[in-house]
């Protein structure tokens, strides 16, 4: 399976081939080995990005976090907590070639109705979209991921 170059920094990738031939990358995070799909491919230079370019902290970054929405178990992709440990960001990583429309930001959204985090943004690892959570419940588009300082 070919990997694109996505928009993101290059990471550095423990893998190895898994059961079935599959490829598996390492998750330190996580602290487990986590078949290589498209989809997991966007979320670990996500991951990467968020701790190398907006400095935050491995212990303030989730991945799949839980989210009971209308009785149902769903999980975010990644959530990124402040220091006081409330949610700051919720991200909805795709693989490449799925489209970033607003079905992808309405997901978000929905999941974000529940945590409270003043950011979100959706990416497929080559469009990146970032939004802020306004006082009247709206999302304005903002230009980057919030910094770990801001």
């Amino acid at each position: 399976m070919d990997y694109p170059t996505l928009n993101y920094p290059p990471i550095h990738l423990r893998a190895r081939h898994g059961d079935g031939g599959r490829i598996e990358v390492f998750d330190r995070m996580r602290g487990r080995w986590l078949v290589l799909t498209p989809e997991e491919w966007v979320r670990r230079h996500v991951v990467e990005y968020l701790r190398g370019e907006c400095g935050y902290q491995p212990q303030q970054i989730a991945e799949e976090y839980p989210v009971c929405l209308n009785g149902m178990a769903q999980r975010a992709d990644i959530v990124v907590f402040d220091s006081d440990l409330k949610p700051r960001l919720v991200v909805e990583c795709k693989e490449p070639n799925v489209k970033i429309d607003d079905e992808v930001l309405a997901q978000v959204v929905r999941y974000n109705s529940v945590l409270g985090a003043p950011y979100v943004a959706i990416t497929n690892g080559l469009t990146t979209c970032c939004y802020m959570r306004n006082d009247d419940g709206m999302y304005s588009a903002i230009t980057h991921l919030p910094l770990s300082s801001e």
